[in-house]
């Protein structure tokens, strides 16, 4: 048979049908409707003479000739896929998406990425920025940065950043309320909180119990479902956050955020950077890998 006559699109839609038993999670894959999956595998059989599939009331199954043909079609698709990527290795330019947390990126990622476009003119980034669960091998996604204890099967995984909790605050806000010298001193100024579903975050409760302070209610103040906007609130001058150390560096060195006390409490989690193992090789990605980690060693540095 020519190759003129061979519809892709029809073998796509079989080989997708008969990865997952089901004309509606392959529709779903492919992003078409369970009808078009249908006719394109009714158009394979009348096109080879053969049934693929035997359908059943809520199932389907394979036939003896659907059971053949998929290990050599699985094979072609990761051929056609090699070559597709070979071709794009040819090209060290190009786009590479990244799929960020929101907060991560307004206030660490974005400053840093004039430095990314001296170095790398010929490429450009795609910032996503979200907090949902990407799956890197079915979004349109080249590399994430999550927060995170580093559990990540099946994939390609860096830490770029480890986190710290520690207050601060606006300086004008200790000319207006008063000077922070002591941890007691906590007593007269509002506190500021994040509480998330996505992620847990170290607590006032916590850092006060190593500061050895007792009597300062730590369930008041204002609460906020990201760190960002929590920072954003401290260098309003709306109070003291117990705020995350990679989000505050610029600010602290910008002088919009002070920090009044040296002691830390640990976080359990980190940052980040994750791609497919077998895209982990690709030009784009490692560009971006080496810059990342750089800016990463220099920030966690200061």
């Amino acid at each position: 048979m020519s190759r003129q006559q061979i519809s892709l699109t029809a073998l796509r839609a079989f080989e997708a049908a008969a990865r997952h038993l089901s004309f509606t999670k392959a529709a779903e894959e492919l992003a078409v409707t369970p009808a078009a999956i249908s006719n394109h595998i009714k158009a394979l059989e009348n096109q080879y003479g053969v049934q693929l599939f035997r359908r059943l009331t809520r199932a389907v199954t394979l036939t003896e000739a659907g059971q053949s043909a998929l290990p050599l079609l699985r094979q072609g698709f990761d051929k056609l896929s090699e070559a597709a990527d070979r071709l794009g290795n040819l090209n060290p330019g190009g786009t590479i998406t990244v799929s960020v947390l929101p907060f991560f990126a307004s206030k660490w990622l974005v400053p840093r990425l004039h430095g990314f476009y001296q170095t790398h003119a010929d490429i450009d980034v795609r910032i996503d920025a979200n907090m949902r669960a990407v799956d890197l091998f079915r979004d349109s996604v080249d590399v994430c940065v999550r927060l995170g204890r580093g559990n990540y099967p099946d994939l390609d995984v860096v830490k770029l950043l480890d986190e710290q909790a520690f207050p601060v605050c606006s300086p004008r806000l200790l000319e207006e309320v008063g000077p922070l010298k002591h941890p007691e001193d906590l007593r007269h100024h509002t506190l500021l909180h994040v509480e998330s579903d996505e992620f847990y975050f170290p607590e006032w409760s916590a850092w006060l119990k190593v500061a050895g302070v007792e009597e300062i209610d730590a369930s008041r103040g204002p609460r906020f479902n990201q760190l960002g906007l929590q920072v954003q609130a401290a260098v309003e001058g709306h109070g003291v956050a117990l705020a995350s150390s990679v989000l505050v560096t610029d600010d602290l060195y910008a002088g919009r955020l002070v920090r009044p006390f040296d002691l830390a409490v640990e976080a359990d989690f980190a940052y980040y950077l994750l791609c497919q193992k077998e895209a982990a090789s690709q030009p784009l990605i490692v560009a971006f890998r080496e810059w990342i980690l750089t800016e990463a060693s220099a920030s966690q540095s200061a």
